[in-house]
């Protein structure tokens, strides 16, 4: 499974890596990371068929993580990754704003990479 993460934050490479380290290994999970909603949007331009998964963090200078998942459901209707929304925040505001413009879960920091795993596995 191919998946995009989304952060801002430059150690979240490292923090997947170490944390999913038997998963890439064995070719189950395939991590490709951009830090900001710019950046995700032309990766996705050139990659978009290839992504199972989106993982965005919601705030982020710049385009946000909602703003991002909007485009994303917007421009791409026809064949759409699951996308899921990470916040530091576990407000309201965001888990309806991520619910209303089509996030299919909804994680909060510090991420919990055990339940993060179940998820993932479902998906597969």
């Amino acid at each position: 499974m191919k998946i995009l993460v989304v952060d801002d934050e430059q150690d979240i490479k490292t923090l997947f890596e170490q944390r999913f380290r038997r998963e890439i290994r064995s070719g189950e999970l395939n991590f490709d990371f951009a830090h900001s909603g710019e950046e995700a949007l032309s990766y996705l331009n050139d990659h978009f068929s290839e992504i199972v998964l989106i993982l965005s963090d919601i705030n982020m200078p710049g385009m946000s993580g909602i703003e991002l998942l909007k485009r994303i459901r917007t421009e791409r209707p026809s064949a759409p990754p699951m996308v899921m929304m990470i916040t530091a925040y576990n407000d309201d505001e965001n888990f309806n704003q991520a619910k209303k413009y089509g996030a299919d879960d909804f994680l909060t920091k510090p991420i919990d990479f055990a339940n993060l795993k179940q998820k993932l596995t479902l998906s597969l």
